[in-house]
């Protein structure tokens, strides 16, 4: 079910020149919310945005009835979002989409960038399952890499950057990290890094998870403009995903973009 509420914003961090993050309080109750599910956000007295922006949900606090986004900073909307205050509201639609399946016994979660965002509240059920998952977490160089040392909390975390800034030297999908004993593995990020992951999953058996990262406008599939060519024809990612088993995806894995 989605709902939509003015959320008031309780704190506001800036993460680097690119991050910032916003904890948000529901009014009331929040509703069950599954990691790897997404939020579309008004952006208000922006003449220049008219659409709600879709920001996956970072974190999530039950019991106090919180929320967290973490945000890059890319264009006009998302810099008017990071000039928030504490005390203002926040209108969300949420949540929407489909989430990850918290699956197996031996998870590997692979975030790139942005991609990161989700796999904190991934990481967070895995823990609330008894299941300790490999967190593999990587960017071009270590700031960009937001938020890392929280992860420590809920797994084993390896790092790659593409400078050599934090952990090994390197796209994520050289780590070392692949040569463990996984029997699911969840990923989302660059589209070029889903992909490889996508494959390496592929063709080493193991299930896999992959949160694409299409444009959307509205979040609830009407329209039409985050399509995916999916092996069972054409899918809104919005609402059959933006989590996808990436047996179904071998069209999306073959395309050149």
């Amino acid at each position: 079910m989605k709902h939509i509420t003015d959320f008031i914003i309780e704190n506001r961090v800036q993460l680097g020149e690119q991050y910032f993050s916003l904890t948000l309080r529901h009014p009331g109750q929040l509703p069950p919310i599954a990691a790897g599910q997404f939020v579309e956000v008004e952006v208000r007295h922006c003449r220049e945005v008219l659409l709600r922006r879709p920001i996956s949900i970072h974190d999530v606090d039950a019991e106090r009835n919180i929320l967290t986004l973490l945000i890059q900073i890319v264009g006009k909307g998302t810099r008017q979002l990071s000039e928030l205050k504490v005390g203002e509201e926040l209108n969300l639609v949420y949540p929407l989409g489909h989430g990850f399946g918290v699956e197996g016994k031996r998870p590997l979660l692979v975030g790139g960038g942005a991609g990161i965002a989700p796999l904190f509240h991934l990481a967070k059920c895995y823990q609330a399952k008894g299941v300790v998952p490999t967190i593999l977490l990587g960017g071009r160089t270590k700031e960009l890499i937001p938020v890392r040392e929280a992860f420590g909390q809920y797994g084993k975390v390896c790092y790659a950057t593409e400078d050599g800034s934090l952990g090994e030297k390197g796209l994520v999908t050289q780590h070392t990290a692949f040569v463990g004993d996984y029997d699911q593995i969840c990923t989302c990020g660059p589209t070029p890094m889903m992909k490889a992951v996508g494959r390496y999953a592929l063709e080493k058996g193991i299930p896999c998870e992959v949160s694409l990262e299409n444009m959307m406008a509205c979040g609830i599939g009407a329209c039409l403009c985050c399509v995916c060519d999916t092996d069972e024809g054409h899918k809104c990612v919005c609402k059959e995903g933006p989590v996808f088993d990436v047996r179904r995806l071998t069209k999306w894995l073959e395309a050149t973009k």
